[in-house]
Order: structure tokens, then C-alpha cells, then sequence
């Protein structure tokens, strides 16, 4: 199969592009910088929306990682040759910050849901197979935004805030999106759909957080977060606002699609350093 990635050298890309190798695939990996060459990967300097490239070889799929509503228009005008399966990432934001109560979320989630959205428009148009995968929180690889910056901070602090939070939470590896991705590029897939991805387990907030430091390579001194200094820390930091109000929420998947569908089985919640870029 020759493949198109777009997002190549995200936090999922770094999973996908050795898997896809190792199975003997020939693939067009994307970037906006150039790259360390990998042999059986061909680099492109491109980027969404304007920086596309017009001649691309009969493709059997297409894997975006990238944001995905400037991918689903371009993917609606695109000069394709061939009708390539197109796999994509949304994320859970769609759901759980529909609500919110930061306009700034709210956006994100209006944006995801119209990105998925768009594509199925542009799939349909175009009669090409397809399935958007939405992740919960995602980690493995230090590049997300939301579990390594708190892990690195208390490595370097050797301090470890510890917020009370009841809500549930379901962190996915990215190698396990990378293995559905690569499901879901099979023929045989099933397509036409939006399918959760968590992680394999389910745990409190606190008890995530708890894991993260016990992952890090230092020791860190436990700070637990009083309830009212989370209310205060969301009235003095807006930003924090929507964050801190959902930690008594559940932020799960449901991953029945994803095992009937793909087969794919994540794994449980047990990081190590290496997730953060930490070094033990």
C-alpha cells in the first residue's frame, strides 16, 4: 500500500510511521520541517491548508493526525488518484466541551464536530471509505499538552500538585491509536464512522495523577489541592476554569465500536518516564 500521513511527526505519527514500515507499506510522511530520513518513509515539507502538494502518486489511504477540518476541506477538492481509505483523529473535546463554560472550548468543540462533519460530507461526495477515531487523553510520546507538561514541571520542581478529582478518566496511549489507525486502513474495515478510543482503563482523576508522578524519575514531594483553592485558581485563572470544573466529571470512551470494529484492545494506564521525554 502506499500511504499519505499527514501529522507524520505528532505524538502518534512517531508510533505510526515504524509500524507501517515494519509491515512493508510505502509512505509520504508530511511535516512543515524537515525530518531525519527513515528508510521506507519519503518526507514532504507541506501543510494545511495552502501548502499542499499537487501531484501525489494513486494513494490505497490517508491518515490525518492533523486538525481536522482545514483536512476535510482540503480532502473535499484534493487531486486524488485512486480512492484511498481515509482514516482521521477528532478527540472526545467534541463531546465534553460542547457545554463548557470557557467560550474558547466551546469553540473547540463547535470546530471538531464540524470537521467531522465536513469530512463525512467529502467521503460521501467522494465515495471513498472512511472512520474518525476519538481519542480521550492521549500520552506516550512527551508531546501532548495535558499530562507531560505537569509531569515535567514537577520533575524539574520535584514537587507534585495533587487535585482532588472524582471524576473518571481513561488516558490512550498513542502507539494503540497508531494500531487503530492501521485497522482501520485494512479493506476489510468497516467504515462511514465516528469510533471512541480510551484507554483500557478507567481511574479517578486523582488516581491518575497519582500514576504520573509515580512514573516520574525523581522523587517528588505530594501536594494535595484543597477543593476551594481549585475554586479560587479558577476564578483568579480563566483558562484553568474549564479544566478544573470537569475534574469531578467522567471523561471516558466507550471502546465496545473500537473492539468489535478494529479489534484493537488498549492498554491499561501504567506510564513510565519515557511518556513524559523523561529519561530514568
Amino acid at each position: 500500500m502506499t500511504l499519505l500521513v499527514l501529522g507524520a511527526s505528532s505524538q502518534i505519527g512517531r508510533f505510526l510511521l515504524p509500524r507501517l514500515c515494519e509491515i512493508g507499506h510505502d509512505v509520504l510522511a508530511l511535516s512543515r520541517r524537515s525530518q531525519p530520513a527513515r528508510p521506507g518513509v519519503r518526507w514532504i515539507e507541506a501543510g494545511l491548508p495552502d501548502a499542499m502538494p499537487r501531484d501525489l502518486p494513486p494513494l490505497s489511504g490517508i491518515v490525518s493526525y492533523g486538525p481536522l477540518l482545514p483536512f476535510a476541506q482540503w480532502l473535499a477538492q484534493a487531486p486524488l488518484r485512486g480512492s484511498p481509505r481515509i482514516v482521521a483523529t477528532s478527540s472526545m473535546s467534541a463531546q465534553t466541551k460542547r457545554d463548557s463554560v470557557v467560550a474558547a472550548e466551546r469553540e473547540i468543540s463547535r470546530l471538531l464536530l464540524e470537521g467531522e462533519q465536513t469530512l463525512a460530507d467529502a467521503c460521501s461526495a467522494r465515495g471513498l471509505a472512511w472512520m474518525v477515531l476519538r481519542p480521550t487523553i492521549v500520552y506516550g510520546a512527551g508531546l501532548d499538552r495535558s499530562l507531560t507538561p505537569i509531569a515535567r514541571r514537577a520533575a524539574r520542581l520535584r514537587m507534585f500538585p495533587l487535585p482532588a478529582g472524582r471524576g473518571l478518566r481513561q488516558p490512550v496511549h498513542a502507539d494503540d491509536i497508531a494500531l487503530a489507525s492501521i485497522a482501520a486502513l485494512d479493506p476489510s474495515a468497516a467504515s462511514g464512522g465516528i469510533v471512541p478510543i480510551g484507554g483500557g482503563e478507567r481511574l479517578t482523576a486523582a488516581q491518575m495523577f497519582s500514576r504520573v508522578r509515580d512514573s516520574l524519575p525523581v522523587a517528588t514531594v505530594p501536594l494535595p489541592v484543597p477543593r476551594v483553592a481549585l475554586h479560587l485558581a479558577a476564578r483568579l485563572a480563566p483558562k484553568l476554569r474549564g479544566p478544573l470544573e470537569r475534574l469531578d466529571e467522567d471523561l471516558v470512551a466507550d471502546n465496545a465500536a473500537l473492539t468489535r470494529l478494529l479489534g484493537v484492545q488498549p492498554r491499561a494506564f501504567r506510564p513510565d518516564a519515557r511518556c513524559w521525554g523523561l529519561a530514568r
